[in-house]
């Protein structure tokens, strides 16, 4: 299976570009590689019926986040203020860093 790369982080801002939720910003939760998949903190939003257990006396109609695919979200620029293209950089100590392709600012999550 080929794994595809994702230039995207937890804690990182993103905003959605396709799908019921386009235009938000939020921030990431979870990264699923294999999957192809992220969580974005408010952002596709699903209700789950929960019926009554030990953990949760009450039960009831749960609201939680949802998995999206990575190609519906860009990532935010905080300089640019922009969603933006990621490019990968070498720093002169060899370590890679993620820039953005707008105003060549560093992105850090």
């Amino acid at each position: 299976m080929q794994r595809h790369k994702c230039k995207l982080k937890k804690n990182d801002k993103v905003k959605v570009i396709a799908g019921k939720d386009s235009g938000k910003i939020g921030k990431v939760l979870k990264v699923d590689r294999k999957k192809q998949r992220i969580m974005v903190e408010n952002i596709n939003i699903i209700k789950r019926h929960q019926r009554p257990s030990a953990q949760n006396r009450q039960g009831g109609i749960l609201e939680t986040e949802a998995m999206l695919d990575w190609s519906n979200v860009m990532l935010m620029c905080n300089k640019c203020v922009k969603p933006v293209r990621v490019k990968m950089q070498t720093l002169d100590d060899g370590k890679k860093v993620r820039v953005c392709r707008k105003c060549n600012e560093q992105i850090d999550a």
